[in-house]
C-alpha cells in the first residue's frame, strides 16, 4: 500500500478514535466548582432520562422567552434570581435543575443560587440549543 494512503488512513482512524473517546464525557455529569460550592452539568440525553422520574424543580431562566422543555415548573429570569429567591424551594438542599438557551444564563443563575446557600443545583450543558441538536423537542408558545 502506498505510504501516503496509509498515512491518511492512520490519521483518519486516529481522528475517529479521538471523537469516540470524547463522547462519554458529554454524557457523564460534570461538577463545576464555583465560589461557595459546585453545580452539576448534564447532557441532554441524561436530562431526558432524569425527566422520566422527575425529582427536582425544573426552571427555565432564559430571557427573553425562546421556548421550553416539557415538565418545566417555573420561568425565572437568570438576572432576577436574587429578587425572586422566594420562588425557589426554602430547603437549601432541594434538587433544582436550571436551563436556558445556551447554558450561559443558567450557569450564572446556578452560581447565584450557590452563593445563597443552595447545594443541589443541576444545569443543562449547552441549554436548549444542545437539547434540540440532540433531536429532542422544544415547546414554543
Amino acid at each position: 500500500m502506498n505510504k501516503k494512503i496509509l498515512s491518511v488512513l492512520l490519521l483518519l482512524a486516529a481522528t475517529i478514535l479521538a471523537a469516540c473517546s470524547s463522547q462519554p464525557a458529554a454524557i457523564t455529569p460534570t461538577k463545576i466548582n464555583v465560589a461557595g460550592g459546585s453545580y452539576t452539568n448534564v447532557a441532554p440525553a441524561q436530562l431526558k432520562q432524569m425527566l422520566t422520574a422527575k425529582d427536582f424543580v425544573f426552571i427555565n431562566v432564559h430571557i427573553p422567552y425562546a421556548g421550553e422543555i416539557e415538565k418545566t415548573d417555573a420561568f425565572i429570569p437568570y438576572d432576577q434570581v436574587e429578587q425572586n429567591i422566594s420562588k425557589f424551594p426554602s430547603d437549601k438542599n432541594a434538587k433544582i435543575f436550571l436551563y436556558c438557551s445556551s447554558g450561559r444564563m443558567s450557569a450564572i443563575a446556578a452560581e447565584t443560587l450557590i452563593k445563597r446557600g443552595y447545594t443541589n443545583i443541576w444545569n443543562l450543558a449547552g441549554g436548549m440549543s444542545a437539547w434540540e441538536s440532540a433531536g429532542l423537542p422544544l415547546i414554543r408558545k
